[in-house]
């Protein structure tokens, strides 16, 4: 690996991990933001969903500016914005500022990471990029890891009413020292248009398809919307179908864009490349599934089994620290292997998810103790690191560089998407089950539910397997 790689790695990695850090602790302390500033649930269940909203409404329009004007400025921008609005939250006097800041965090954080998976694209091939989404399966594993203790750990230290603050303020010099370093490390090419092959002229290369941001940033939106704020009533369910339907009315936009000769947001033909449609798929189902087991445990240590918060995070923290293992292996031997190594790991989740239920049965039944699930979520974690990393190295490895940037974006769109849905889901089954019977049973539907999905996951899984190894024939 070249210095200039390291380098790149090194800036690309470090807000990423801060950005990911924000997410995992902040769960902790919103007990202590709630007492500081008087916020109410409403209020704090904004804390969280209006970040995850205008995250993933900018990821795949960030990653198409980053094709079009140059990495370097959106990522610029994006950590920029990431760290001013921690800062701004770590001094947010009311709920109101805090909630405006969250949501320019989502946008920074929206803005900064697709430039870093456009970057591992343009300045990684072969297997040394098999070894770069390696090591950002790892930071994703460790900040997954370390953010509730983190949290708990400043809560601890600081007391409530600055604990919560430094969890914000935190990021702020990590992110200057980010700025400094892009400033002076990235690459000049990290600062110009992604090469437009086939553009008719000059000109096309600076068209951001203005129209067909608006509708997809629309559409995502509206069917983020129902997901994180179903809270609202029933009548915010009617933003799915319009959401929908303006995602379909942006896809035929994009269709007559391209047969005007202009460059699209997103080339819709790259859903003809049947890695990338199908490793969209597989991650969008693994995320569907995957992500609320940690909510689901983590609320079930708590409210089912009366634990602390610090314990409910430190359950999960051996399965973290493995995928982040496991992610940094698993990149090293992706292209020996292939798709067969996304196909190990979805088997392995799903071994890992019925071992947890089995667990819980026992639990039910006066047998066993919950801290047995460190071994059985173990599993679950070493799978992360198998799936995603991998699986995204996959996906990616046949789209043109000039699409690396509106590419992944739509890759993590997918990933926003299923989180979303899958929390929203997940949770509500198995509040509604424990509601006429008991946490118990709760924690096993709703983990039967989802391993139905990874299995959907496999499906599609296998049917990448076997188109490779007929190709390759």
């Amino acid at each position: 690996m070249s210095q200039t790689q390291k380098r790149i790695l090194l800036i690309g990695l470090v807000p990423l991990f801060m950005s990911l850090l924000s997410v995992s602790s902040i769960n902790v302390v919103l007990p202590s933001i709630a007492a500081d500033i008087g916020a109410s649930t409403s209020a704090l269940q904004w804390v969280l969903t209006g970040y995850a909203l205008s995250f993933g409404v900018v990821l795949v329009a960030a990653g198409r500016a980053g094709d079009v004007f140059g990495r370097g400025q959106l990522f610029i921008a994006g950590v920029g914005l990431f760290g001013l609005s921690s800062l701004v939250s770590g001094i947010a006097p009311d709920p109101l500022t805090l909630n405006i800041a969250r949501v320019v965090m989502g946008f920074g954080s929206g803005l900064l990471n697709p430039q870093v998976v456009g970057l591992l694209q343009q300045y990684f091939q072969g297997p040394p990029r098999g070894r770069a989404f390696g090591m950002m399966g790892t930071t994703v594993g460790l900040s997954v890891a370390i953010g509730p203790v983190l949290g708990g750990a400043l809560i601890a230290l600081f007391g409530n009413d600055l604990g919560w603050r430094a969890t914000f303020l935190v990021n702020v010099p990590f992110a200057v020292v980010s700025l400094l370093l892009a400033r002076a490390w990235l690459p000049s090419g990290a600062w110009r248009p992604a090469v437009a092959e086939g553009a008719a002229d000059a000109k096309d290369d600076k068209d951001l398809d203005p129209v067909g941001v608006l509708l997809l940033g629309v559409g995502v939106l509206l069917i983020l919307l129902p997901f994180v704020e179903s809270s609202l009533g029933w009548f915010i369910w009617l933003a799915l179908p319009v959401g929908l339907a303006a995602i379909w009315v942006w896809t035929k936009w994009e269709r007559r864009y391209a047969r005007l000769g202009r460059p699209p947001m997103v080339d819709l033909d790259l859903f003809r490349i049947p890695s990338f449609s199908n490793g969209s798929i597989i991650i969008t189902l693994y995320f569907l599934g995957v992500t609320s087991v940690w909510v689901l445990v983590a609320i079930y240590m708590q409210q089912g089994l009366g634990h602390s918060a610090l314990a409910a995070g430190m359950i999960g923290l051996p399965a973290a620290l493995l995928s982040a293992v496991s992610a940094d292996v698993s990149g090293r031997f992706v292209f020996q292997i292939g798709r067969r190594l996304v196909v190990w790991g979805i088997v392995t989740c799903l071994f890992g998810l019925l071992a947890t239920i089995a667990v819980v049965v026992l639990l039910s039944q006066g047998i066993g103790s919950e801290w047995w699930m460190l071994f059985t979520l173990a599993f679950i974690g070493t799978a992360q690191g198998m799936v995603i990393s991998p699986n995204q190295t996959l996906t990616l490895h046949e789209v043109p560089l000039k699409y690396a940037g509106s590419s992944g974006g739509v890759l993590q769109t997918g990933q926003r998407i299923g989180t979303s849905m899958g929390l929203a889901i997940m949770t509500a089954l198995a509040f509604s089950i424990t509601a006429v019977s008991n946490w118990h049973m709760g924690m096993i539907g709703a983990f039967a539910a989802i391993a139905v999905v990874v299995i959907l996951a496999g499906i599609v899984g296998l049917v990448e397997v076997r188109r490779g190894g007929s190709r390759r024939r």
